[in-house]
């Protein structure tokens, strides 16, 4: 089902942004050929069973959402190694040949309706490039989001034997508290990673809960690449965070770790996707997320391997924790295997807090609200111990922390 564009968003509101940014043509024209696909393009596809569909993305009125001339944020962008750090119109005055020859070849910006209207409408994000044999060492981005919408859209490039470590925060700031009703944040990442190179991208998300956000991450990994995602997901009203690797190279890797937790009347819909295409090939999906009061999640892990894809190890494990009657969880693991040699397996469990582990607590003459605590930090041990970077983990617990105060 198409959906209304809104009465904001015209051909002369694209060129309007393009020109206030001194854009090439070619970029222009990318943004009018996403502008023009919005009339076709379905909104993502989303989980359903009979008489119901997990996650009501037609209800987003994006006519009162999309601002696009009035867009706002504070970015700031460091590097602790020699590897390109640029915003992405740094990045066109300086590596034009190299944005242009990778932006949008790992993610199509017509895959969906929200794809579309944010590779047409971005005013902000991040160019990464490593060179050949280069440790860049961690990068570091802080995103703020001061405006009624935001669009923002970042590119990593790594060539062949080169390394970094990416750790995005978002949330919202003191410009976006001035703005009454609710926002729409959309943030599309795109990583090349070249021959024996290693990314790993971490992403906090913790906007105020009178926000909407779309995420799609994808990743192109070459012959012995590794792409790393980790992605925690706390702030927003309802999040769409889809996270995905294609192993295009023989030897390639990737590992996605998630972690999300919800109160009030939260709702994450969270995917986590790998591609296998090439031989002897490794990926690891982990998921573990909590939900309070009527919150709400929806998870789909895909595991796809291909005719080709022969050696193949793929695992996905994925467990919620509801810690009242109110909240509700719905989980979708799904392996589809094309050849024979392949050891995959897949798991996804929803429950609530053991009441025999409780009890034994509190018996203990540990009050019951700090035992439910600590079986909910206890709960997401598992995930904090496959973050390898000290800064995202201890950030990461920490906000978990604030949520169970």
């Amino acid at each position: 089902m198409s959906v209304q564009l809104p009465s904001s968003l015209s051909e002369d509101t694209i060129r309007e942004i393009s020109e206030e940014r001194d854009e090439p043509e070619w970029l222009l024209q990318r943004r009018l050929d996403a502008f023009e696909a919005l009339d076709e393009l379905p909104l993502p596809d989303v989980i359903q069973t009979p008489g119901r569909r997990w996650t009501n993305l037609e209800a987003l009125d994006f006519e009162t959402l999309v601002d696009p001339l009035n867009q706002s944020d504070e970015t700031e962008r460091t590097a602790e190694g020699d590897a390109v750090v640029l915003s992405f119109t740094e990045a066109l005055d300086e590596h034009e040949e190299l944005v242009r020859e990778h932006f949008g070849t790992v993610l199509d910006p017509e895959t969906n309706y929200l794809t579309a209207l944010s590779a047409a409408l971005f005013t902000t994000g991040t160019f990464v490039y490593v060179p050949e044999d280069v440790d860049a060492g961690d990068v570091k981005i802080r995103a703020e989001m001061n405006s009624r919408s935001l669009f923002s859209q970042t590119l990593v490039v790594t060539e062949e034997s080169a390394s970094t470590t990416i750790l995005e925060g978002t949330e919202t700031g003191t410009g976006s508290e001035e703005i009454e009703g609710e926002r729409y944040f959309s943030n599309l990442v795109e990583v090349a990673a070249g021959e024996n190179s290693y990314v790993q991208y971490g992403s906090l998300q913790n906007l105020d809960e009178e926000t909407y956000h779309f995420t799609l991450k994808r990743g192109h990994a070459g012959t012995y690449a590794t792409i790393n995602w980790i992605e925690g997901n706390l702030g927003s009203r309802l999040t769409r965070s889809d996270v995905e690797t294609n192993l295009v190279g023989d030897s390639s890797e990737t590992k996605i770790v998630g972690a999300f937790f919800g109160h009030n009347d939260q709702h994450f819909d969270v995917n986590a996707r790998v591609w296998h295409e090439a031989e002897h090939t490794t990926a690891d999906l982990v998921t573990r997320g909590v939900l309070d009061d009527e919150a709400r999640s929806v998870y789909e892990g895909v595991q796809d391997v291909g005719e080709d894809a022969w050696d193949t190890s793929s695992y996905q494990r994925e467990n919620t924790l509801m810690l009242s009657d109110e909240s509700e969880a719905d989980a979708s693991p799904k392996l589809i295997i094309h050849n024979h040699d392949t050891e995959a397996s897949h798991s996804a469990t929803v429950g609530q807090v053991d009441r025999e582990e409780l009890f034994y607590m509190t018996s203990r003459s540990i009050d019951p609200e700090t035992a439910r605590n600590m079986l909910v930090e206890g709960f997401f041990v598992p995930v904090l111990e496959e973050i390898e970077v000290d800064e995202f983990r201890d950030d990461l617990d920490d906000l978990i922390v604030q949520r169970l105060d």
